[in-house]
């Protein structure tokens, strides 16, 4: 295992290994109930969840994740999609718009806000956000708005998105997947992130010349998340890759070479795990020298699923931050702004002018 003392320098490493007591006090004091109650009392056709970046892969992982469920349709509509073209998505609409936002400041945050103003005043708003000070917590709205405001430890220090990404997501799903124990369930999946942290340490390989992540459903949508991780971590000199199992041999697959790390998230469904246990020996056989890591139901790293892959999605993850903090230390880099003096990216999304809605 790595010397874990070493990286406690970093707000990143220390805000991932937070994440278990912040699922189980947030399970306690947040009570899904009321708001599901506001929810239904919208009588609303479709939800829309939006964010940019890793708080719009929230929104793929689940629509990815419940699809089928009862109730109204459900849409991943990333916020820098909306905000380009917001007339071709809010013409005539009126639909739940579920806004995710680490900081709340970021400027397709203000430029949805801004688009619904303009097209539809009246379509009710959920904010979920870490940062009380942000827009997200504040702007008022015409219609109908709440907000759901997380503890102040989800809204990292760090550049990249870790306890803020996986409580948004799990608090999202306490309202739109069917009820649940919430404070139960938080319990038992911090109880089994605190198992699986130390297991990301031990297994994470050194540094290859690339990496790549592979998921079906919800947790390919995970993949791409944990790809992130990996690439802003190290700023880029890891390239990394994610895709679907079955997706992944139609050309993404080229991008193997002997010295990558390859992680296959495994579902606990079936025909799912099938075809992933059948890419799994077909790429160890392919390319003996990569690494391949699997972890899930299964795997070489093992994790609990009883509630599906899609509230594990944040399991899955964690693997990815680990991976990335580990990987970023190793190659000197300033872990907590790996673009330090760069002036390339920034924690909070800037210089994005945003242009008037034209109605």
């Amino acid at each position: 295992m790595r010397n874990s003392a070493s990286l406690d320098r970093w707000d990143t490493w220390r805000e991932i290994n937070s994440q278990p007591a912040i699922w189980s006090a947030w399970g306690c004091d947040f009570d899904p109930t009321p708001l599901r109650d506001w929810i239904a009392k919208q009588q609303i056709d479709e939800v829309w969840f939006c964010g940019a970046g890793t708080s719009a892969f929230i929104g793929d992982i689940i629509v990815a994740g419940l699809e089928g469920h009862s109730g109204p349709i459900l849409r991943s509509v990333p916020s820098t999609n909306l905000v380009a073209r917001p007339q071709a998505f809010l013409r005539g609409k009126r639909p739940l718009v579920v806004s995710f936002g680490r900081s709340g400041n970021s400027t397709e945050s203000v430029g949805t806000l801004d688009a619904l103003d303009a097209l539809a005043p009246m379509a009710p708003r959920l904010h979920i956000t870490c940062n009380g000070d942000g827009v997200l917590a504040n702007r008022p709205s015409d219609g109908p708005c709440k907000v759901i405001l997380l503890p102040p430890e989800t809204h990292d220090a760090g550049f990249a998105m870790t306890s803020s990404f996986s409580t948004m997501l799990l608090t999202a799903l306490a309202l739109f997947d069917v009820p649940c124990d919430f404070s139960a369930r938080m319990n038992d999946l911090a109880t089994e992130l605190t198992r699986i942290l130390p297991l990301f340490n031990t297994a994470t390989h050194d540094l290859g010349e690339r990496s790549v992540y592979l998921g079906t459903g919800p947790l390919a949508h995970a993949a791409r998340e944990a790809a992130l991780k990996v690439l802003e971590l190290t700023a880029g000199q890891v390239p990394a890759l994610s895709d679907s199992v079955l997706g992944f041999r139609h050309g993404p697959k080229s991008f193997v070479t002997d010295g990558t790390n390859i992680t296959v998230f495994l579902s606990p469904q079936s025909p799912a795990d099938a075809y992933e246990a059948d890419l799994v020996a077909e790429l160890r056989t392919q390319f003996p020298s990569a690494v391949v890591t699997t972890i899930g139901a299964g795997g070489d790293i093992q994790i609990a699923m009883p509630f599906g892959p899609t509230w594990a999605a944040p399991l899955c993850v964690a693997a990815s931050q680990v991976t990335g903090v580990i990987w970023s230390d190793a190659l000197g880099l300033n872990v907590d702004n790996p673009f330090v003096g760069q002036g390339t990216l920034s924690r909070v999304v800037d210089g994005v002018k945003l242009y008037q809605v034209t109605i």
